[in-house]
């Protein structure tokens, strides 16, 4: 009897089922392998399988097998909140990779494999251009013309047939790039079946029917030994006809577990005894002895399902099935609450623990979980909840899950932090930023969590800003050039230009610090994070209600900021001027308009004219200071106790005596501002 060395699981599906086991009770997405009784094994331990995303409750935990998913599935999963433990074979892992580059670089994908395996429709689910899936020669001739792909290999693929492929898909297309990606145990599995097939009269091929690799298995094993049968379970070799003197080889899928492999070399260990090894010499034959300890299913570090057998002062006898009871002290029960009967979890600790009990532990479990769970979250990059425990010189020790971690003071806060202690007893979000598994030592980060969440808030502030809207805002900071304005956790500028609609010296003129004001988003550049804000466009402009606010008639003030040869400007408000020509300055005629007023001054004006299109206001002094020497005591106008000579009459005045009336040059009329 030959039994082949690299029988049963693969480093992938050995990692799967395990990571599956230490996740329950969890949902898988599709069968974690294919072997029914592995699968009949989890779900007796609370870990389901479902088809689909739909199929899985939002929030499930979920275990991703080792042949992977697609981006859709994993988005799929995210959308609905759910925990996802990636338990992906990091050989498939490796092929996603190159798909999703290929899908970036434009070049379209050639999956060598079967279309329907999961492994295959996982890879094909991370590209976004072309991606085909071929397996025989028919398909490669109905690929469509392509000057360039990018080939790889469904890990469980024959190399045979893989070599042969790619030699066909070179004819068709100039520039073909081909990834050696089927799985390095695969290949060593294949050789030895071929092997071993070659010297056995019957090969026997163990593995779950629906297993890819398993049937690539028996079909490599029957081209070479007609006598070969595929079986999943050690019950059915007694339809199969076997003689004392036949050389039988065994040989296992990569989906296969060991207890299984182990029960089919049991059952032939009765043919086995008749083969005379001294006969047969180059057989690995396999004795009674080697088989019993082959069988055993008891190690340190094993997680198992045991009874409660009976419950003494110190200890919990379990029984586990195994030829020796298990103990459980007392202290390493994560629960006192047990009675007899009752099937509880524990981990192997010591097989033999010199009286020839094996040593078990509920609390192992426990820890062990609370220490991958937290390991697995530190390689995905999730954040972990905990609580502060103690102030420590140089930061403060956390408790996360039940395991002490360390958080340096200068983690703490996005601030300096005085007073440690008042982090004691405070639940906090953390991020692992380092791990020492030789000393399960953790240091973590409380402040990369709060600048992860500045981050995202500053994310979805930048996605929300609208060019053209009027947002709130608060006046942070002043600088000559204009005004930083907190807009909801991002700043903007509001430039001095934008500050008001006439002449601004210094923002301070318009703002001050700490103001709320409204303010005109007007540009978005979030590549430099730089905003461009207006103040002055939520007001109306000036010039629009100027004929509402200054109706012709009325008195008003203003300051003379500018004056000219033919009258002076003066602001009614900013970005508001009007003029008073010089004939309009004063009661009486002057040669130049400083003899009447000078900038700065305050002065109150009539408004004679307001033009809102051509953008004049025509305002006088001088009807404003007759009005006033016009008005008597108890209010009403006395024109004869006004003298005569101080009388304003500029029809009166001879021609030749006039002062000429300059007019306002176009050029210099008041603009906007």
């Amino acid at each position: 009897m030959i039994l082949a060395r690299h029988a049963g699981f693969c480093f992938g599906v050995r990692r799967a089922v395990e990571t599956a086991e230490r996740a329950a009770p969890a949902t898988t997405l599709g069968p974690i392998i294919h072997n029914p009784q592995v699968v009949g094994s989890l779900a007796a331990m609370g870990v389901t399988s479902a088809q689909a995303p739909s199929q899985i409750p939002d929030g499930a935990r979920v275990v991703i097998r080792s042949h992977g998913i697609g981006r859709a599935a994993y988005r799929a999963l995210e959308a609905k909140g759910c925990s996802i433990v990636d338990a992906t074979c990091p050989f498939v892992q490796r092929i996603h990779d190159m798909a999703r580059s290929a899908s970036e670089s434009g070049m379209p994908l050639i999956v060598i494999g079967e279309r329907e395996h999961p492994e295959v429709q996982g890879i094909l689910g991370w590209t976004d251009g072309p991606a085909f899936a071929v397996l025989t020669d028919e398909d490669v001739d109905a690929l469509p013309p392509l000057d360039q792909a990018l080939v790889v290999a469904q890990t469980t693929m024959v190399q045979a047939r893989f070599d042969a492929l790619c030699k066909r898909l070179s004819g068709r297309i100039p520039k073909l790039v081909v990834r050696a990606t089927i799985c390095t145990a695969t290949r060593d599995r294949q050789q030895e079946v071929a092997d071993i097939a070659r010297r056995a009269d019957v090969m026997i091929v163990v593995g779950g029917r629906q297993s890819a690799n398993s049937q690539k298995l028996y079909r490599l094993a029957s081209d070479l030994c007609p006598r070969t049968h595929f079986i999943e379970t050690a019950a059915e070799l007694d339809g199969i006809e076997i003689s004392p003197s036949d050389t039988i080889g065994i040989t296992a899928g990569a989906s296969t577990p060991d207890c299984i492999i182990k029960e089919v070399v049991a059952r032939m260990n009765d043919i086995e005894k008749k083969v005379n090894p001294e006969e047969n010499p180059e057989l690995e034959v396999m004795s009674e002895e080697a088989i019993d300890k082959t069988i055993v299913q008891i190690r340190p570090g094993q997680i198992i399902t045991g009874k409660v057998e009976m419950i003494t002062d110190d200890e919990v006898c379990v029984n586990i099935g195994y030829k020796s009871d298990g103990i459980v002290k007392k202290s390493e029960l994560s629960s006192t609450d047990v009675k007899e009967g009752d099937e509880i979890e524990v981990e192997v600790v010591k097989v033999n623990d010199g009286e020839g009990n094996v040593l078990l532990s509920q609390k192992n479990i426990i820890n062990r979980k609370a220490w991958e769970e937290i390991c697995a979250k530190e390689e995905a990059g999730e954040f972990v909840e905990g609580v502060g425990k103690e102030a420590v010189k140089g930061g403060l020790l956390a408790d996360v899950a039940g395991i002490r971690t360390f958080i340096p003071a200068s983690q703490l806060s996005l601030r300096y932090v005085e007073k440690i202690d008042e982090f004691v007893g405070q639940p906090m979000t953390l991020k692992i930023i380092e791990i020492d598994k030789a000393k399960k030592r953790i240091v973590a980060s409380r402040k990369a969590v709060l600048m992860a969440e500045e981050a995202e808030k500053k994310k979805k502030i930048w996605e929300n800003l609208e060019v053209g809207s009027v947002v709130k805002g608060v006046v942070r900071r002043l600088a000559d050039f204009g005004a930083f304005v907190d807009i909801g956790g991002v700043d903007g500028l509001v430039h001095v230009t934008d500050l008001s609609w006439g002449r601004v010296k210094h923002p301070s003129d318009v703002v001050s610090v700490g103001q709320e004001i409204d303010v005109k988003i007007l540009n978005v550049d979030p590549e430099r994070e730089r905003i461009s804000l207006s103040y002055k466009q939520t007001q109306p402009r000036p010039w629009t209600v100027a004929g509402e606010k200054y109706p012709v008639g009325s008195v008003v003030e203003g300051k003379v900021v500018r004056i000219t040869t033919f009258g002076a400007f003066v602001e009614l408000e900013p970005g508001l001027d009007g003029l008073v020509h010089i004939s309009q300055c004063a009661l009486t005629r002057i040669a130049k308009v400083e003899d009447a007023v000078n900038v700065g001054d305050i002065v109150r004006v009539k408004v004679l004219d307001v033009n809102t299109e051509a953008k004049r206001i025509s305002l006088s002094i001088r009807e404003v200071l007759e009005d006033e020497a016009l008005a008597s005591e108890d209010g009403q106008y006395d024109i004869d106790e006004i003298p005569a000579e101080e009388a304003y009459a500029e029809e009166a005045a001879p021609v030749e005596e006039a002062a000429p009336v300059e007019e306002a040059p176009a050029e210099e009329a008041p603009a906007e501002e």
